[in-house]
């Protein structure tokens, strides 16, 4: 199956038992597909089901939230605590580009909170990753190369997070929340 006639774009490729089968989108308004049988077997083939007319919920959600976070009138509506906690759980779980469009919701929600309105604290798991890319770059200091995004989307979070938090006179207390009891003796160690 493939967003192209030529099978080139977008292609995805199924054989075997049902098991092996996984739901997909297609980016566009057309489907090719092209069934072809080995002859070994004298099943029937394959029956699958197209949804056509929306886009993926993943990036529909992304979309509204992203407006409605644009929106200075919106936003005081918003229960911004609520929606920082599923974000913060969404940033967690997912990968690839639906993390990075996770963490730049986190990003914008940072950025345009008033007051205590998020748990910051929720960030331990986030900044446990950016640890350990940190402690990773400082161990290949001899390979200089380009900060992954993800990498670079979490800097930028940590760093306008922590300004926020200077802001509110609560530094130290975020600090503590991220860190592990054992990290933090390794700093007074050092």
């Amino acid at each position: 199956m493939s967003s192209s006639s030529d099978f080139q774009q977008d292609r995805h490729s199924f054989s075997g038992s049902p098991q092996k089968w996984t739901d997909f989108e297609l980016p566009g308004d057309t489907l090719y597909y092209r069934f072809t049988s080995d002859m070994s077997n004298t099943e029937w083939g394959y029956k699958f089901t197209v949804t056509a007319g929306h886009l993926g919920r993943f990036q529909t959600g992304f979309e509204i939230l992203k407006q409605m976070l644009s929106e200075e009138r919106v936003v005081p509506h918003l229960p911004l605590a609520k929606i920082w906690e599923w974000q913060v759980g969404v940033a967690c779980r997912q990968t690839g580009h639906q993390r990075l469009k996770a963490i730049h919701l986190l990003l914008k929600i940072v950025q345009c909170s008033t007051q205590r309105d998020c748990d910051l604290t929720l960030l331990k798991p986030l900044w446990q990753l950016f640890t350990h890319m940190e402690n990773n770059l400082c161990h290949d200091m001899a390979k200089p190369g380009i900060l992954l995004p993800l990498h670079r989307a979490l800097a930028e979070l940590f760093f306008v997070t922590e300004n926020r938090v200077a802001e509110l006179g609560s530094l130290q207390e975020y600090l503590l929340a991220l860190n592990t009891e054992d990290h933090l003796h390794r700093c007074t160690a050092q």
